[in-house]
């Protein structure tokens, strides 16, 4: 056997047979005389013990953690009385021959218990016995015995609710077994601290006992069998008997405030110092502290220099704990929006060997990246900046609009850049760039706008509006005068929402789709795993959703595409006539969102000779693309643009209405020419939505017609 597998074993071995004979020796220091020396290493040995089982109570995580604590606790409540009978048998039979006679420990503690005075030595350790027995105690008994009672009680309960989880697919049964075991080690633990607490209690009241009978037989046997005035033997048991009982009254102190901790300890993912210096590191509950003690500190006739000095740490707390709550705001909201660490003070990441080059900085994996130049960086710092907190807004709403978590986008700052500009780019591909001012805000005119606003003239990024960038001191007029006043964040979030909304296709991968179907398949797994991979392979599907996302349409429900995924499987169509297909059961998602349930779609058609000359084109053209003379197509596009600008300066979005076989190759030709443009078959209509048709657009009888 080889030295790595025969050392552990040898180990193992020792540890079994360590909890046997401690028990054996524990029983023989009540039979057997002990002698002094090793009275004192027991002695130490039990303040030891008592230490390390509360350590380890404060730094637990959940109760479970410690769940040997009953155990521990009867074994080492076991060893302190097997000290007292053994200490008691030397204190009685040797006492007569002074203070050193039960060794150096007692003594000590007795000496300074009592420093020369019997009285106040009795009275402390009275007080001592006291704070342990009714304060400590008694308190840990009762939060035992009702949480024993509680978690028996919920115990059915839990239970049920495991095998709900497991019948609804919500767990596998190896983790259910885990649940089941854990519910019962929590009540049989809870169980046995009640009965823990009990010994804790019975401890304390031998002690009290121990204490009076070693003072009376002490005095006793003084006197009347070693010939000792009464004085000298009540100064000689006196001291004996408290510090004996000193020396096991600390140790069990110890063990009762571990008692304590554990049975008030609530599950968390801090120990005991970090779970309670978290919650009252409190910015807000330290500032009236300070206040109430400065205020103090100023009365006449107080300690005014102890209040005051109190008061200034209080405050110093405050102020220390309110920079810690921001900072973890800031990291939690960067976190949450999927950013990386906010660069140093000069701009750089910092870095603990800047000279040093990663891949990191040759290639950028970020599905979506803010390039910002220096001039930028206090937007997305944490001196006040809330582009953060925008874009992870922007990202929600993306993500509940599209259907799919929207990846996080990385913030970086970027030297090549003017101070002013930023970038914004989808995988390595720059989609948008313009120009915001930090110290500025945005106003854009409205309908009723007259006056001609002092600045920086330029083209709202978004919508490609007229704006102008002013001085802060310039709002109440721009305001006044119907402006739209926008903070630079808002124009870069908006901006980007955008970009977001009309590259969806780009940022959902595989990795997301299965992401999807595996929390579909918690509430609908013979669905998911009836569709994917079995009709469909997941690229094709992952093709399928990148289509319908391309054209703007939603996948949140991921229910109804699998469903007509499935219904379609034998037609054996490609995904992107797939998804074509799709589309009339998909499209009420994409109308609640251009309009509400309570106001009518605003339609643009196409008239009914222009439309079968469109579907002429697109015979000849291929199924993808329609062949349209330049003057005709001109003419068309200046048309849908106007009546989509009307619609936009009414606050709607209208909808160009065709054929259904017209749909897929009018909406590829539009796309390079009106990216915003929204293009639905009239098969894609729900017949429950009203509608409003607010255009119709037609091809001037003069022009040619389509060509070949």
């Amino acid at each position: 056997m080889s030295d790595a597998a025969f050392f552990p074993q040898i180990s193992r071995q020792l540890g079994g047979l360590a909890l046997p004979a401690g028990i054996l020796i524990i029983v023989a220091m009540m039979v057997l005389p002990l002698p002094v020396v090793l009275l004192d290493v027991f002695f130490v040995f039990n303040i030891l013990l008592s230490l390390l089982i509360l350590m380890v109570a404060l730094h637990t995580y959940r109760p479970l953690d410690f769940s040997s604590f009953p155990s521990i606790l009867l074994f080492s409540t076991i060893l302190r009385l097997a000290l007292n009978v053994a200490s008691t048998r030397i204190v009685l039979t040797e006492g007569h021959t002074g203070h050193e006679a039960a060794g150096k420990v007692i003594q000590a503690f007795g000496e300074f218990v009592i420093a020369g005075n019997f009285v106040v030595g009795l009275l402390v350790f009275t007080i001592l016995v006291i704070i342990n027995l009714i304060v400590i105690t008694k308190g840990a008994g009762r939060v035992s015995e009702v949480a024993a009672r509680f978690t028996l009680d919920a115990m059915p309960g839990k239970q049920m609710a495991i095998d709900a989880d497991l019948n609804a697919g919500l767990m596998t049964p190896p983790e259910a077994k885990i649940r089941r075991a854990e519910v019962a080690a929590e009540a049989d633990f809870y169980g046995s601290m009640d009965g823990a607490s009990k010994f804790v209690k019975g401890d304390a009241v031998a002690g009290i006992l121990i204490l009076f009978i070693n003072i009376i037989g002490g005095v006793l046997i003084g006197t009347l069998q070693h010939d000792l005035t009464f004085g000298e033997a009540a100064e000689t048991y006196i001291l004996l008997s408290i510090g004996d009982g000193l020396v096991a009254q600390i140790p069990a102190l110890l063990l009762s405030i571990a008692t304590a901790v554990i049975v008030t300890r609530v599950s968390s993912a801090n120990d005991m110092g970090e779970l309670i210096s978290k919650q009252i590191n409190l910015s807000r509950a330290w500032v009236p502290v300070a206040g109430v003690m400065i205020l103090i500190g100023l009365v006449p006739g107080m300690p005014n220099l102890m209040f005051l000095i109190g008061g200034t740490a209080a405050a110093a707390a405050a102020w220390f704990g309110a920079k810690r709550e921001k900072a973890a705001a800031v990291a939690e909201a960067r976190a949450e929006a999927g950013l990386p660490a906010l660069p140093g003070p000069g701009g750089q990441a910092q870095s603990a060997q800047p000279e040093a080059i990663t891949p990191e900085d040759v290639a950028d994996h970020a599905p979506i990246s803010l390039q910002i130049g220096y001039g930028l960086i206090q937007m997305a710092g944490d001196g006040g900046g809330q582009l953060v907190s925008r874009i992870t807004a922007i990202r929600k709403d993306a993500s509940r609009a599209l259907g799919f978590v929207v990846p996080g986008v990385r913030i970086r700052d970027d030297l090549t850049l003017t101070p002013n500009q930023y970038r914004i780019r989808i995988g390595q591909a720059i989609m948008a760039e313009d120009q915001v001012y930090p110290d500025r805000k945005l106003a854009i005119p409205g309908n009723g706008s007259t006056r001609r606003l002092k600045g920086v003239e330029v083209k709202d990024p978004s919508f490609g509006l007229d704006a102008v960038w002013i001085l802060p001191h310039q709002v109440p007029e721009a305001e006044a005068d119907d402006h739209v006043v926008v903070e630079p964040e808002s124009v870069i979030a908006t901006h980007l929402s955008q970009i977001i909304t009309k590259n969806a296709a780009l940022l959902i991968g595989p990795d997301d789709v299965q992401a999807l179907l595996d929390t579909l398949t918690k509430v609908a797994p013979t669905l998911v795993n009836g569709v994917v991979p079995k009709l469909v392979p997941l690229h094709s599907f992952t093709t399928i959703l990148r289509t319908l996302l391309g054209e703007r349409m939603p996948i949140s429900d991921m229910r109804r595409i699998l469903e007509g995924v499935a219904d379609l499987s034998g037609r054996n169509l490609s995904p992107q006539d797939t998804a074509e297909a799709l589309r009339p059961a998909m499209a009420p998602l994409l109308l609640q969102q251009i309009a509400p349930l309570s106001q009518p779609l605003a339609l643009i058609t196409l008239e009914p000779e222009l439309e079968q000359l469109l579907l002429r084109a697109r015979r000849t053209g291929g199924e993808d693309g329609l062949l349209i003379d330049q003057g005709l197509g001109q003419q068309i596009l200046k048309s849908l643009n106007k009546a989509m600008d009307g619609a936009q300066g009414q606050g709607r979005t209208a909808v160009v209405i065709v054929a259904g076989a017209l749909r897929r190759p009018m909406a590829a030709w539009l796309r390079p020419h009106l990216p915003d443009s929204i293009i639905m078959g009239i098969n894609e209509l729900p017949e429950t939505r009203r509608i409003e048709v607010i255009a119709t657009v037609g091809g001037h009888p003069g022009l040619p017609g389509a060509q070949a």
